[in-house]
């Protein structure tokens, strides 16, 4: 995926659980993830850095960190498979949740919950997935996340 004004990308995915993160601001991150694996409070890790130019992906908290102030891009694409349970993702930033997707639907095999965002940022602000409810086995390697930076102010 390549987003205008940056040198951001989804990749594909290398791992038996996985997704993909990209971020860009004279940084860039990609990421192959495990997802959280239990019903709700989970955060959808990124332990298998695929690119991080600038140093921008956190590893440790799978959280992308801020390098420069800024109005930034977030968006994200989750999917259950043969999942009866409804799942409920998050964008959090910092500790607050600040857009949820939910797939709920019991009798559709394949169902997405997708969002997207613009958040001003400050240096160090940390932007990561949390799994609220359900669980997104089946569905991880058709889920993704990525952010970019539109301007600094």
């Amino acid at each position: 995926l390549w987003l205008p004004g940056s040198f951001g990308r989804t990749l594909m995915p290398t791992r038996k659980i996985r997704s993909t993160c990209s971020c860009c601001c004279r940084t860039l991150s990609s990421a192959s993830a495990d997802t959280a694996k239990r019903s709700g409070g989970g955060r959808v890790c990124f332990p298998q850095v695929l690119v991080n130019e600038g140093g921008g992906f956190d590893r440790a908290s799978g959280s992308f960190v801020a390098p420069v102030r800024g109005v930034y891009s977030f968006r994200f694409h989750v999917v259950k498979v043969y999942n009866r349970q409804t799942v409920q993702v998050s964008l959090m930033l910092n500790t607050w949740p600040v857009i949820s997707a939910f797939a709920n639907d019991p009798d559709v095999t394949r169902e997405a919950a997708t969002s997207s965002v613009l958040l001003p940022l400050d240096p160090g602000d940390r932007v990561s997935l949390r799994l609220r409810r359900g669980n997104l086995l089946g569905g991880w390697k058709y889920s993704s996340f990525s952010g970019f930076l539109i301007f600094p102010l």
